[in-house]
């Protein structure tokens, strides 16, 4: 690589970490991308809290074409789900037509920390290989919150978004069974 096509690729760096994609990942998944029909462990991190107020609840809610979702308990915390029909059936160790569809935490994270939040899931081939898939996530605080759930629409990208929903881009997988 010559001097030119380093300093070239360090300016594109240095501009994708200033950039307001980077700027705005205050709730991010830390796995960027998930196999078309595998399990995909979600490790949600929530980097600070609502303008300098301690975390006290945070929910994520599983898309359509995600399926068998099983958050991880947290010491210190109560985990709470939600389950639900499915829009249609998949086939996973048998017919799958309902299943978690949200998951919440309650506790308390201090502003100054930060913490992971943790799920495994089942990525179906409901998405085609290159869509990104998306997972809004409330973060409450003791007065107020910080809702990620903008998800970009036709013509948008995250970074045109104040508040993106944390998202996976799908890529191709296999038939993994566990």
């Amino acid at each position: 690589m010559n001097i030119q096509d380093l300093s070239l690729a360090m300016a594109i760096m240095v501009s994708t970490a200033l950039s307001p994609i980077a700027a705005a990942a205050h709730a991010s998944l830390a796995e960027k991308e998930a196999k078309q029909n595998t399990n995909y462990i979600a490790v949600m991190r929530i980097t600070h809290g609502c303008a300098g107020e301690a975390t006290n609840r945070v929910t994520i809610t599983i898309p359509e074409g995600v399926i068998n979702a099983k958050p991880m308990p947290k010491a210190g915390w109560t985990l709470e789900t939600v389950r639900q029909p499915y829009a249609k059936t998949y086939e996973y160790h048998g017919p799958k037509s309902e299943g978690v569809v949200s998951i919440s935490w309650s506790g308390h994270l201090e502003d100054g920390h930060f913490d992971e939040f943790v799920f495994r899931a089942r990525v179906t081939d409901a998405f085609p290989v290159g869509e990104t898939v998306y997972f809004p996530t409330m973060q409450t605080c003791v007065n107020g919150e910080n809702a990620w759930v903008e998800v970009p629409q036709e013509g948008q990208t995250r970074g045109d978004l104040k508040s993106p929903a944390p998202g996976v881009t799908i890529v191709t997988g296999g038939n993994e069974h566990h």
